[in-house]
């Protein structure tokens, strides 16, 4: 098992030890806690947070508890659909009972395609990020990255402009499919995908003003958390869950002990309007009432030869799907083992706004230079891309995890 750092912990009434990073977390949103909520979260509120330090979490273990017993109803009727009714009242919010009531998780087929040797398998809209990573996998096909090497000036300047039309692609035709006709089939059509590197340049970037969405043919009749599983008998899990940014709205439900998302940045307020990561969209992407916002979650699974291969998904906003991407081409192009993908230096382009985003190290000194050579524009990261974890299935069978050294991930076995 492989996990990101928000998901290490079953919080309960016993707690848990901080690790310094997550003090540090809790010592920055201090100010914020105090601002936002309704009523003084005390358990959260310690002046100065240390490393080895006890965070007990009682309202939230009484609400899990509730979840386990009571199902559906332990959320979303009861006990803890009033704490948070009560908490929208006194903070001016407009989520009512009712609301609640009408709220149903939806079952959604997970997509399906080859690219190569591997079948994959990941989350179909309204997450965006199976098939951009379909779309992105299918787009380097082609080109000898192997040969190229692990983030060289071609490698990195292919997959940047591959990047860039993809989200390009997410602007316009990715939505909800409850409330918008998104086509799926198009976007997912091996001739349509490889289309879009027409004109595409080795010897330069393509500015993102000259980039425009594409026109995918009609469908034939017919504070993120990511963690991976593997049993003992071969089942694989991958799943990705969200507050968005890190601890959401800052809010706590008084009483239940979690906190409030502030997933409506994930929609588009007006075409061409970015959102807190700087991503754009356009009308299949506005705010309807009832419609589930466009996430970038990419819980994904890889089979080869009718046989798992792999399982990875990872954390960071418009970045998980460009961290995916990369870390199966560090194994299955590159060969680097999981915990190396996984390590490896990352970059990430999305369109819009039209710069590199590269963590320092990433590309090196002479990549980077004959890439803005090349007329891109790099800005560095510090704090690191996305946050991952992984599993590979080795050729013996064994498994080997791959956590995030940017943050507290872990892997285990059992």
């Amino acid at each position: 098992m492989a996990g990101t750092g928000a998901a290490r912990h079953c919080a309960g009434a016993k707690g848990f030890p901080l690790t310094q990073k997550e003090a540090k977390k809790l010592n920055g949103q201090r100010k914020d806690f105090l601002a936002y909520n309704t009523r003084r979260p005390d358990f959260i509120l310690k002046y100065r947070w240390r490393e080895g330090d006890t965070l007990r979490l009682p309202d939230l273990a009484r609400t899990l508890e509730r979840i386990r017993d009571q199902g559906r109803d332990g959320f979303y009727a009861g006990a803890t659909a009033r704490l948070l009714v009560e908490e929208m009242k006194r903070g001016k919010g407009i989520i009512t009972q009712q609301d609640l009531t009408n709220y149903h998780a939806v079952w959604r087929t997970p997509l399906v395609a080859n690219v190569g040797e591997y079948q994959i398998t990941a989350m179909p809209p309204p997450s965006s990020g199976g098939i951009a990573l379909i779309q992105l996998l299918t787009l380097s096909q082609d080109y000898p990255l192997r040969e190229w090497g692990w983030n060289t000036v071609k490698t990195a300047h292919l997959m940047v402009e591959a990047e860039r039309r993809v989200y390009a692609d997410r602007s316009k035709h990715f939505g909800d499919t409850d409330f918008y006709d998104m086509p799926v089939y198009g976007l997912l059509d091996t001739s349509y995908i490889k289309s879009r590197l027409k004109g595409f340049s080795l010897q330069k970037a393509t500015p993102s003003e000259q980039v425009s969405p594409g026109t995918p043919p009609l469908a034939e009749p017919m504070h993120t958390t990511h963690y991976s599983i593997v049993d003992p008998q071969g089942n694989a899990v991958s799943v990705t869950t969200t507050l968005n940014s890190s601890f959401g709205n800052k809010v706590f439900v008084a009483g239940a002990g979690f906190l409030l998302n502030n997933e409506m940045d994930d929609f588009s307020v007006k075409p061409g309007v970015p959102n807190s990561y700087g991503l754009v969209g356009e009308e299949a992407n506005a705010i309807e009432p009832g419609k589930r916002m466009l996430s970038s979650m990419t819980p994904t699974i890889l089979e080869k030869d009718g046989k798992l291969f792999m399982v990875i998904g990872a954390m960071g906003g418009s970045t998980i799907t460009t961290t995916v991407f990369q870390i199966i081409q560090n194994v299955t192009v590159h060969g680097h083992t999981m915990q190396g993908a996984v390590n490896a230096g990352r970059f990430h382009h999305q369109w819009k706004p039209n710069w590199i985003l590269s963590e320092w190290g990433a590309l090196g000194v002479g990549t980077g230079l004959s890439l803005w050579f090349k007329g891109h524009k790099i800005a560095p990261k510090t704090g690191g891309i996305g946050r991952a974890a992984g599993i590979l299935v080795l050729p013996d069978g064994t498994l080997e995890g791959g956590a995030d050294p940017r943050g507290d991930d872990a892997a285990a076995g059992f």
